[in-house]
């Protein structure tokens, strides 16, 4: 149990949502954080918790709190209209911002718009924004004061994609197919029928085809065109869990064992992205409650055909363990703290 001595604290608004919760459980047992449960909505349902249950200190959300708590951080696990609302008096009492909604992602308010179906009501941090998907913007991460945690789709895509396309091993003319299913989860805990356990089990279906606001983060990151990306994100009947089939035609590309070299290259260092051997698969019960990305990849020379299976837990890698990774960083922990 962590005592909380010489430790920072850090605030997290959203503590009742899924991704909320999931940072709380993770915090607990970090070494250098006291985690604070920031209120910005006290009429939302909490479920319910044992009488002798030792839960984290519980202050208001506002930036006269955060300068009284001393809090060195504050997580965003809120909405991206709450986050834009949020984000700046936080940042004016002094404390570094970590955003897990798509509220910072993008370098420009249009592109925001364009994608989110409404306006950017703060527009002027996003020129200091950072994407924060440590394995390919580490060293801005680590000097920024607002960080935007990555979607949970992007972060499993751009793993598998963006090596590839920096070694031009794609046929680019030939399209990108990225296959993805998600648990519900990764809906967020706000009621709807879609998400409704009548709908979900035993189903499988198909959502926000052709326009799915995580489609830019893969284009921004992965330096592609969006004619050049085939993407469809489908709801699991699973609580949590990513799980994306990315097809592409390659080029340049003589062997799985090339392709293996790609990958261990880019990803020798990195303690986060685990590698199966060249026609080994992952699947999402391997990265479940962790915060690792599989990869594993097939490669008919042929045919050019490839396939690259890309698994992710979407509440640890693809929201809140991602999003402490990047407090590491802006911290000056060792990124790896209260993740392994």
């Amino acid at each position: 149990m962590n005592n909380y001595s010489h430790t920072l604290r850090a605030g997290i608004a959203g503590f009742r949502g899924y991704s909320g919760a999931e940072l709380v459980r993770l915090l607990a047992r970090h070494p250098r954080i006291e985690p604070v449960l920031l209120e910005h909505r006290s009429d939302s349902d909490e479920r319910p918790q044992p009488v002798n249950a030792q839960l984290p200190a519980r202050v208001p959300c506002s930036p006269d709190a955060v300068k009284s708590e001393d809090l060195a951080l504050v997580f965003l696990a809120t909405p991206a209209e709450v986050s834009m609302q949020l984000a700046p008096g936080m940042l004016a009492a002094g404390a570094k911002v970590v955003d897990i909604s798509g509220a910072f992602r993008f370098p420009d308010a249009a592109t925001y718009s364009r994608w989110y179906k409404e306006p950017h009501t703060a527009p002027e941090l996003l020129a200091e924004a950072v994407y924060g998907l440590p394995e390919m913007c580490r060293e801005r991460i680590a000097g920024a004061r607002l960080v935007a945690n990555p979607g949970c789709y992007p972060t499993a895509a751009n793993l598998a994609i963006q090596p590839l396309i920096a070694a031009a091993v794609i046929d680019r003319t030939a399209g990108i197919v990225c296959d993805a299913k998600s648990g519900v989860s990764g809906a967020g805990r706000k009621a709807s029928l879609k998400t409704s356990f009548c709908e979900v089990t035993e189903n499988l279906s198909a959502y926000s085809v052709l326009d799915h606001r995580h489609v830019p983060e893969i284009l921004m990151v992965s330096a592609i065109q969006e004619s050049e990306l085939s993407f469809t994100a489908q709801l699991l009947p699973i609580h949590r869990g990513i799980l994306e089939t990315i097809y592409f035609r390659a080029r340049n590309l003589a062997s799985e064992d090339q392709l293996a070299q790609i990958y261990s290259r880019r990803y020798q260092n990195e303690r986060f992205v685990r590698l199966y051997a060249p026609g080994i698969l992952p699947d999402i019960r391997g990265v479940e409650g962790t915060n690792f990305c599989d990869l594993g990849f097939k490669f008919d020379p042929a045919t050019g055909r490839a396939v690259v299976v890309s698994a992710i837990d979407n509440l640890t890698k693809g929201a809140a363990g991602q999003a402490i990774q990047n407090m590491n960083l802006m911290l000056g922990f060792d990124e790896t703290e209260g993740l392994l």
